[in-house]
């Protein structure tokens, strides 16, 4: 099975600010006056929002509807204290230093405890000087000595979707693509490495002499790199791209279901198209294989943000129909700020939950969309988890959380009008979305996990050599001091890593 765990950071209207006007709701009593709370929408969503207003409201909470003077904490989720504060700039309101911005994590803490909890350094969101999220400046020429200082791993390196160095990045992952097909592993490798350190530069390579000092660059990889700089293109690339192995893996590969050794197996089998696989009557597809065929053109193209924020909806009505408390929250690709992807992945945790609970979840949910003719296919894999079990040493090892992998029906009207690529005549298009249902006291390592790209795999990978500690999307074990160590939020994983906290839309490498 060939399935890649792949938020929500969409534009949003801007609201009309009110200043001095209490917007908060008059149907419940107001407990805690001393507090007056704005949720941000901003990277959270209408729905959302509106949900956690509620609840806060019926917990005594006032809550305002649009931000005013009388504002004294901020609330917000996938956002950082700088995020924030360019919000509020954009908006011409000047943050005064009484002014809390907190992680949602504390407003939801307080929801549970029905009552104020304390603020603590992991709910309260920092701005940092160095912050240009917004702004994409023109690469800047630097020295090839300032190379020397760039870390062999991803996790110590800030990768924007900004790649001052496609030309070169595009012919390794071609490169390291092919050597995936023929398995092997070491090239592969040293490619995908290569193309990420690259795509963290914030210059362009145009000479040999840039890549003095960069680490991750072997002697084969200079060697394109050197033909791409004189000759405009790379020679194996282009072979590779000619090549009716790589086109017919490329080709099966791309269909939902069919991994390396089914490939493989078609191609030895003489077949070279879909078509004729499809007619083949001695052929046997599995339940996904049969999927993957059924619904491929939809599945071969891209997910819109818009449709992944269509999709959102549905999941959050869904979940939250039978578990109020959940937060849902969009990760993968869409996390780090992509504006495509192939499929929308979605962790779900819930403060409040039993295990019966969370074991129940999913399967309602997918009976949910079953009843309204939105589910096309799932598959549903049963939690293993188990609580203090040491963390897998294998960097690309899957987690045992539940969760499925499905194809629903998105029908246009959910999606933003002009914002969808859908074929004329056609009412909906199947979108691949994944569900992982986590226990609430490891959502900060799944959701660093299923974020992805190789920065998380390098951050496993640096946590074993240089740290002396194991990480996985359950935990991360110290070996030398024989403990797990607690984390309530991704910066706290940073922390004890004794790294400098990376946003996701920094971790794009």
């Amino acid at each position: 099975m060939d399935t890649m765990p792949m938020a929500r950071m969409g534009p949003r209207k801007k609201k009309p600010r009110q200043m001095g006007a209490s917007m908060a709701s008059p149907a419940h009593d107001i407990k805690f006056r001393d507090l007056v709370l704005y949720i941000l929408e901003r990277k959270m969503g209408t729905t959302r929002r509106a949900f956690l207003m509620e609840l806060a409201r019926r917990k005594g909470f006032r809550v305002e509807n649009e931000l005013s003077d009388s504002v004294t904490h901020i609330v917000a989720e996938n956002n950082s204290g700088s995020d924030v504060l360019e919000w509020l700039q954009v908006q011409n309101i000047k943050a005064s230093s009484q002014l809390e911005l907190l992680d949602v994590s504390w407003l939801i803490e307080c929801i549970g405890a029905g009552k104020p909890v304390e603020m603590t350094g992991k709910h309260q969101l920092v701005a940092r000087r160095d912050f240009s999220a917004s702004s994409n400046p023109e690469p800047q020429k630097i020295p090839p000595l300032a190379v020397q200082k760039i870390s062999p791993y991803a996790c110590q390196r800030r990768t924007t979707l900004n790649n001052c160095n496609h030309i070169f990045t595009d012919a390794f992952e071609v490169l390291a693509e092919n050597y995936e097909f023929r398995e092997n592993e070491g090239c592969c490798l040293a490619f995908m490495r290569a193309a990420s350190v690259l795509k963290s530069l914030p210059f362009t390579i145009i000479s040999m002499k840039d890549t003095e000092g960069i680490p991750c660059l072997g002697d084969k990889v200079k060697c394109i790199i050197e033909e791409i700089i004189e000759d405009g293109q790379s020679s194996e690339v282009k072979a590779v791209l000619n090549d009716e192995r790589y086109q017919s893996f490329k080709l099966f590969t791309s269909v939902f279901g069919v991994g390396l050794k089914t490939s493989e197996k078609w191609f030895r089998m003489g077949f070279r198209n879909l078509s004729n696989i499809r007619s083949d009557k001695t052929l046997k597809f599995t339940r996904m294989q049969k999927a993957g065929f059924l619904y491929y053109e939809d599945l071969v193209s891209c997910v819109t943000r818009a449709e992944a924020e269509a999709v959102s909806v549905l999941v959050n009505e869904a979940v939250w129909a039978f578990l109020p408390d959940a937060s849902v929250t969009m990760t993968g690709g869409f996390r780090r700020g992509k504006k495509i992807g192939h499929d929308v992945d979605f962790l779900i945790t819930s403060p409040e939950s039993t295990e019966e609970d969370e074991q129940q979840l999913l399967p309602k949910v997918i009976n949910l969309w079953e009843r309204k003719g939105l589910l096309l296919y799932y598959d549903l894999m049963e939690s293993t988890f188990e609580k203090f079990k040491l963390p897998s040493r294998k960097v690309d090892a899957l987690d045992h959380f539940q969760k499925c992998f499905l194809i629903l029906k998105l029908h246009h009207q959910r999606v933003d009008s002009g914002k969808s690529g859908q074929q004329e005549g056609k009412t909906w298009k199947a979108i691949r979305v994944d569900l992982v249902m986590c226990p609430y006291e490891c959502r900060a390592y799944a959701l660093l996990g299923w974020t992805g790209s190789r920065f998380e795999r390098d951050l496993r990978r640096y946590a074993t050599h240089e740290r002396k500690m194991i990480l996985d999307n359950h935990a991360l074990y110290d070996k030398t001091k024989r403990i797990f160590l607690k984390a309530e939020s991704e910066e706290e994983i940073f922390a004890h890593l004794g790294l400098d906290y990376i946003d996701p839309w920094e971790r794009n490498a």
